[in-house]
């Protein structure tokens, strides 16, 4: 092949990338969840093939699983926490800031400001505003991002159908289909076997050790504050599952804080019993789960999971949860692989 038959080559082939992506563009989203939720529920596939023998009935079981847990728990979830959050912007909008005084007029709130106000600047009244403007302005900024997921529930609903479908092939296909990748892949047959297992190696570290936990996390927070009594349980829930990518503090950001505010106000054994569940029960999972989960594979650094969920989601949307710490993953794997000197040479 002559230059020139090879650079019309490489136009046909780069004009035909383009109408392909063009053509799989719209439904790009929904074959991304599906992915995500293949890696996720592959295990229990695997089990369940065990049983029924036949990929097809196992693939649709798994599916009808996932299908249960997404539209119970997930529906709850995703509802409560928007009307959480829509309370929290009424109370913040309040023109006498209620929600606040009664922190901000406790009596020894007050002497804690007075003493240590002057050495950072803040007065009663600053306090008081800086409370009030930023609770508004994070809540307003949520509440955007969450009711943006439910403009449009015919694309959300047609998504979700598309994505059931993609998962079931995958889970049936998906062998034969990673050894077509395979083939495509530019190194020798043992570099394919190694980049494999790295890469799962990877994907169950960072998606189960580190997603799962924040998850878990999440969901007892949030039942230790329902159970403390302290308003929008879920949203603070929500907050925690992502505060637990936070290298040494994690979530304890969060129960901390809430533990202060009880000491404060007199409840003792609240502020004591918050702390209880939050050392030995929050934070222990962390301890406890991780491990299991991991066991010897490859640890990605605490602080490099956090940076990538939230660059993914701020470039993938709430995808970008799973999406940005698998993509950085398997980067990570093939950057390691190609700088070995005989990656590529048979």
């Amino acid at each position: 092949m002559n230059r020139l038959s090879y650079i019309l080559s490489l136009a046909i082939v780069g004009l035909l990338g383009y109408l392909t992506y063009q053509i799989f563009s719209p439904f790009l989203v929904a074959i991304a969840w599906a992915v995500v939720f293949c890696v996720i529920f592959y295990p229990i596939y695997l089990l369940i093939r065990r049983v029924l023998k036949f990929p097809a009935f196992a693939s649709a079981a798994t599916v009808l699983l996932l299908v249960a847990v997404i539209i119970g728990p997930l529906s709850y979830i995703s509802f409560s926490l928007v009307s959480e959050v829509s309370d929290f912007v009424l109370a913040s909008g309040k023109s006498e800031g209620q929600l606040y005084d009664r922190i901000l007029k406790d009596t020894r709130v007050v002497s804690l400001i007075d003493r240590l106000g002057p050495y950072a600047g803040v007065s009663r009244e600053s306090a008081r505003s800086f409370l009030i403007e930023g609770g508004r302005k994070l809540a307003q900024g949520a509440l955007s991002s969450l009711s943006s997921g439910f403009a449009n529930m015919v694309t959300v609903a047609m998504d979700f159908v598309l994505m059931l479908f993609t998962v079931f092939f995958l889970f049936r296909d998906g062998t034969s289909l990673a050894g077509r990748i395979k083939e495509y892949l530019p190194f020798p047959a043992a570099e394919k076997e190694r980049l494999a297992h790295q890469a799962q190696d990877m994907i169950v570290s960072t998606i189960y050790g580190g997603v799962v936990v924040a998850i878990s996390q999440g969901i007892l927070g949030g039942i230790a504050f329902a159970l403390f009594g302290i308003e929008s349980p879920v949203l603070w829930g929500s907050v925690m599952a992502l505060c637990s990518f936070l290298p040494a503090v994690g979530t304890a950001i969060i129960w901390g804080p809430a533990s202060l505010v009880f000491l404060i106000q007199g409840a003792y054994l609240k502020a004591i019993g918050l702390v209880l569940v939050g050392v030995f029960v929050i934070s222990m999972v962390d301890n406890i789960l991780r491990p299991l989960i991991i066991g010897g594979r490859t640890k990605m650094p605490t602080i490099i999971i956090f940076f990538t969920v939230l660059g993914g989601i701020k470039f993938f949307g709430l995808l970008g949860l799973i999406m940005g710490p698998l993509v950085f993953a398997l980067f990570l794997t093939i950057f390691e692989i190609l700088s070995t000197p005989d990656a590529t040479s048979d």
